[in-house]
Formats: C-alpha cells, structure tokens, sequence
C-alpha cells in the first residue's frame, strides 16, 4: 500500500493542487503508521489471551494435570531463541540510530542481520518441536506451549518478512533520494512513506522481542 502511495504522490494527476498532494501524504503516513501500532494491538490480543491461560491453568492445577512430572520444553532452545530475537531487535534499533546519522549501509546490514536471525530463531522454534519430551494435550503445560510455539512461529516469520520487504524497497530508494539528504531527511514521498514503514517495522520487532522474553519466563525459567 505504501508503494501505491507513494507511485501515485511521484505522479500526480494534473487536476491536484499541491495542497491536496500535501493531504494524501500526510493520510498515507498516518496510515502506515496506524496500520503498525494496530498491528501490535492484534498481537497483544492474542498473547494477553495465552498469558490469562497460562496463569489460569497453572493456579488451578486440577488433578495436578499443569505440569506432571516436572515436564519442560528444552531449556537451551528456549533460551537461544530469545537471545536471538532480542539480539535482532536491539541490532535493529542500532541500525536505526546510525541511519539517523545518514549511515544507510550500517542500516542494511543491521537490517539483514536482523532478517538472517529472525528466520534463525523461527526454525530453532520449529526444530524444537521435535524436541519435546511430551505429547500435545497431555497437560495444561504442553497445551499452551503448543499454542505459544506456534502463535511466535508466525510471528517471527511476519515481523521477518516485514522487514524484509522494506530492505528490498532500500535498494531501489538508495540512489533516487542520493541527492536529496538520503533515506532519513529526504522530503520526498517515497522516502516520507519509507520512514513510516521504518518506525512501524521498529516497533514491531520490539514488541516481539517483549513477548519473547515474557514467555521464556513463563515458560522455561518460573515452570
């Protein structure tokens, strides 16, 4: 949507008054703004939803069916995969800063670095299901396990592909806003739109690095 945008504010019907070419740039910035902050507003949703679960079951503990004998997911997996995802997010936001500072090829390669982990912890998290010493719906445990292992999977392979889709755009951006401050000062639509789609991204992938090591706690350190 932000490429529409942008390809319709690069050639503006000859009817448009550059007060309303102003407008719909201002409204698609807000809106890619809006449509990341929703974004996370859909995601808490669901985790808030696992997390009043988790501690549910787990206070109530019927026929000592949360956990039986001890049962835990593995411990190194599930501390890899959060290291990960907070070494990707931080990574990012470093990326960020020195973009700020007209770095833009720090940026790229925070970016990939980012996207090279996102997709690293994604499979880590698909491996270990594999890994587990108990059977779906055996416990209140594994069940929610189960749940939260697949809801991250998604995820992260969503916040990767996000993020991607805005380093692939970089390449094309890089040289056509060159001559006019670089990606982060440009007064160019294209650019204007691109920083939105940044800070979206960038909260975003905060807010799964959050999640992440929420979880880990719940369900690998206070089991």
């Amino acid at each position: 949507m932000a490429d529409a945008a942008s390809t319709r504010m690069e050639a503006p019907l000859a009817n448009e008054s550059a007060d309303e070419l102003a407008y719909e740039l201002r409204s698609a910035e807000g809106a890619t703004w809006t449509a990341g902050k929703l974004l996370v507003g859909i995601g808490a949703f669901f985790y808030v939803g696992l997390g009043f679960a988790y501690f549910y079951l787990r206070s109530a503990n019927d026929l000592n069916l949360w956990r039986p004998h001890n049962i835990s997911a593995p411990q190194d997996l599930g501390a890899l995969i959060m290291a990960v995802v907070l070494a990707c997010a931080s990574i990012n936001v470093f990326g960020t800063y020195r973009l700020r500072k007209g770095m833009t090829a720090d940026w790229e390669v925070a970016g990939w670095a980012s996207v090279g982990g996102l997709l690293f912890a994604l499979a880590v998290q698909i491996w270990e299901l594999t890994r587990l010493g108990f059977a779906p719906g055996s416990s209140g445990y594994s069940s929610l396990f189960i749940a939260w292992a697949g809801m991250n999977i998604a995820t992260l392979l969503i916040t990767a592909y996000w993020l991607e889709t805005l380093l692939a755009r970089t390449l094309r951006l890089r040289r056509a806003v060159a001559e006019d401050g670089g990606l982060y000062t440009s007064t160019q639509p294209a650019a204007r739109l691109w920083r939105a789609n940044l800070e979206s991204v960038t909260y975003f992938l905060g807010f799964v690095a959050l999640v992440n090591l929420l979880f880990w706690i719940f369900f690998y350190a206070i089991v």
